[in-house]
């Protein structure tokens, strides 16, 4: 299958070409345009709905008509003179807010997009105010202590990640902030929606930087090892044409199926889809060009489907580890996990569908001019730090290898008294929304412009027992960390009410999801209405209940992934003890990485703990996108231990050729996950960093160092039952490890090298 779809590309270059162009711009633009229609920016929509904070929204939206896509926004207004609100004040900021109540916000619609691929974001936001005293006491309406300013909430419908809705919200706040400076008073926005808005403009300069760096690291990257200005844009160029054709098919497959995202996913994915799909160019241009160079009389276009069908299955079988690996966040409880693994599995397959025919096809028709103005192609390439490092390995298994471990181990070690962190690390501390909040929680409770919401419903549809709901009230009032409760609103019916609670600590907070998960819930628990019901919602809740669920998906995530890579490198490989190998081999990658990034983010920056979805993400990268420079590696190992002469010297030959491109490849691919680290979101720069570290661990420490050591140590035995080189063979007119103009068997330098 594989050396047929090889064989179909290299024999007519220019329709699957074309095919692949079509197919890249028209998919591309169509996710791009649809992207947002297929994204859900409420985390707690994606909990199972066992979850209590689950079970709350979905009473928030039956009884409350609360929308799960309303977007709340606290609003601050203040005299500009500093001063204190008067009567006066008061009468203008209430009309105002009034005014802008009855205010539709449009925005003028792109006439270069069909109405197919665009989506009204008009609307007429909901305003109303910020109740500030505690219940039982008589409200001073949204003022706060001193009169220092008022409090309205404003809530917006929409995906707080879509850029239509931001630039509603924008209108809106410039439409405000003229209203208001016109009475002499200023706004000030936070929470939700202004949050993401301010967090994004912050980032677009440092994201736009870093993506540059990247792109310039993979061309500079390019050029240094072939000299070649095609060989240094053609890869970035095809795999940006390949992603756009992915990032279309995962929308449109969202879009069938009913699926959401998360917004995460769709850049997550470009990232993925750049660093893996130049590694699959990279190994087939390292092979394309030591086969030029061996057999420099043969068609170019002949080599190419000798040297495409020969890497084609290492390529395949690494990427069904990752396909492998991230099919098994189907199981995950957690919505966020999976819809991920789908959504990455999809990529992924497009972008092998594209390495066995795309990228052969571009070989196809520029042959040796994909290496012009070189000349390294007409002359023997020297043996290099490869070759000598090669060698190393070969007479010092031993050693490479404990070194190898001892630099793993130390790095596991940051493990200990590892934390994990909730919290949504939006950054974007210096904006204007992260001000506002800040000067709210100077006089206010902390969580006033998030509150955590408490829902009571009746068993049986009856009335709530109102005396009931007021003992609960009450004690909650008591409750530790509880700084004001909001009286209580019923729906219609009677059969409902809805509590809020402002909590002392920041809703994002370690101790807020402490405060919700103990006393609250405990109260609540305690002092619900006798047949009623009781659910405790809100940001501090949500993220509680993911922490829980996060749990019980990595007990389920991790043995499933390492089983299933397991049998695909037991496939592949045709050995029992080589995958074990390989496995032991990259799980000491991934424990060094998260020790390494708990040692950082914890111990030296002292922040709360690594990111929630980092065990997972980095299990998953790095096992996976680890593997595959493993697969590689081994898979040269074996290819030329299948020649004659000792084993060492087979293993010095394979880390001469195959270092040079698993080096190239990981530094493409760790630059590419290294611009996250520049995020100014601390989720994502954990992200970022760690899955560069683990790669680069993996290429360089496991792929270049421990496995070829090991595969020494072994010799053959490695690939038992099924030993390579047990008889032996004619040489062929080209055999791998040859060096241009060799014409008998490749010389065995090491006379004392075990031959098992």
């Amino acid at each position: 299958m594989i050396r047929a779809l090889t064989g179909f590309s290299t024999r007519n270059p220019w329709k699957v070409i074309t095919f692949w162009v079509l197919l890249g711009i028209g998919l591309g633009l169509v996710g791009q345009a649809l992207v947002y229609r297929v994204t859900e920016s409420q985390l707690g929509d994606f909990l199972p709905e066992k979850y209590d904070s689950a079970a709350a929204l979905k009473v928030a939206e039956d009884k409350f008509g609360i929308k799960p896509d309303a977007n709340t926004v606290t609003m601050l207004v203040k005299r500009a003179d500093g001063r204190p609100l008067g009567a006066a004040d008061e009468q203008r900021a209430e009309a105002a807010a009034a005014a802008l109540g009855k205010l539709r916000v449009t925005m003028p619609k792109s006439d270069d997009a069909p109405d197919l691929l665009t989506k009204d974001h008009s609307q007429t936001p909901k305003i109303g105010t910020v109740v500030l005293a505690p219940a039982g006491e008589v409200a001073p309406g949204a003022f706060a202590p001193r009169r220092s300013f008022m409090l309205f909430s404003i809530s917006f419908s929409g995906n707080a990640n879509d850029p239509g809705l931001q630039n509603v919200f924008k209108e809106f706040r410039s439409t405000a902030s003229g209203m208001y400076e016109q009475g002499g008073l200023r706004p000030g926005f936070t929470g939700g929606l202004a949050d993401v808005v301010d967090s994004r403009d912050a980032e677009k300069t440092t994201s736009t930087v870093a993506g540059a760096l990247t792109i310039g690291l993979i061309v500079l990257l390019n050029v240094l090892v072939f000299r070649s200005a095609l060989a240094a844009l053609l890869p970035l160029l095809a795999v940006s044409l390949v992603g756009g054709a992915a990032a279309g098919a995962v929308v449109g497959t969202a879009l069938l199926t009913g699926i959401t995202l998360d917004p995460s996913t769709p850049q997550l994915i470009s990232v993925v889809l750049l660093g893996i799909g130049v590694d699959y160019f990279l190994f087939l241009l390292f092979r394309f060009r030591e086969r030029l160079r061996a057999q420099s009389e043969r068609e170019a276009r002949e080599i190419v489907g000798e040297v495409t069908g020969r890497v084609g299955s290492a390529i395949t079988s690494a990427a069904l580890t990752i396909v492998a690996a991230f099919a098994t966040l189907g199981l995950a409880g957690f919505g966020q996990f999976r819809v991920l693994g789908p959504a990455v599995a999809i990529s992924v397959m497009v972008m092998l569908l594209a390495s066995l025919t795309f990228m052969p096809a571009l070989l196809a028709v520029t042959g040796r001019r994909m290496f012009w103005p070189s000349g390294t192609l007409k002359r023997a390439p020297r043996e290099g730090s490869a070759g000598r490092f090669g060698d190393i390995v070969a007479r010092r298994p031993l050693a490479v290898m404990a070194g190898a471990i001892v630099l793993l181990g130390a790095l596991a070690a940051g493990m200990a008294g590892m934390k994990m962190d909730y919290g949504t690390g939006s950054g974007g501390s210096n904006t204007s929304a992260a001000a506002t909040a800040a000067e709210i929680s100077r006089t206010l409770p902390a969580g006033v412009s998030d509150p955590t919401e408490v829902y009571v419903t009746s068993g049986d549809g009856r009335a709530l027992d109102r005396h009931g709901v007021d003992v609960l009230v009450k004690a909650l009032g008591r409750t530790q960390g509880v700084g004001q409760v909001t009286p209580v609103a019923y729906d219609k019916a009677g059969d409902a009410a809805r509590i809020g609670l402002y909590l002392t600590a920041d809703p994002q907070s370690q101790q807020a999801r402490d405060l919700v998960s103990g006393p609250v819930r405990a109260t609540v628990a305690a002092h619900v209405p006798a047949g009623a019901e009781a659910h405790v919602g809100g940001t501090a809740a949500i993220f509680a209940d993911i922490s829980a669920a996060v749990s019980e998906d990595l007990q389920l995530v991790f043995p499933v992934a390492a089983a299933l890579i397991s049998l695909i490198l037991l496939v592949l490989l045709r050995s029992a003890l080589a995958p074990v190998v390989l496995m032991v081999s990259v799980g000491l990658g991934f424990a060094a990485t998260l020790g390494a990034s708990a040692l950082l983010f914890q111990h030296v920056r002292g922040e709360a703990g690594v990111n929630f979805t980092l065990p997972l993400v980095l299990f998953l990268f790095v096992v996976a996108l680890g593997t595959d420079y493993n697969i590689l590696m081994s898979d040269r190992i074996r290819e030329e231990m299948e020649r004659p002469g000792p084993a060492r010297a087979a293993v010095a030959r394979a880390v001469r050729h195959t270092a040079p491109a698993v080096a190239t490849a990981g530094l493409v691919l760790a630059g590419s996950f290294g611009s996250l680290a520049v995020n100014p979101a601390p989720s994502t720069q954990q992200i970022g960093f760690a899955t560069a570290l683990g790669i680069l661990l993996s290429a360089f420490v496991l792929s270049v160092a421990l496995v070829p050591a090991l595969a020494a140590l072994l010799g053959r035995s490695l690939w038992w039952p099924v030993r390579p080189g047990r008889t032996a063979r004619q040489p062929s007119a080209y055999e791998p490890g040859r060096r241009a103009g060799e014409t008998g068997p490749a010389a065995v330098p090491y006379d004392r090298a075990g031959t098992n």
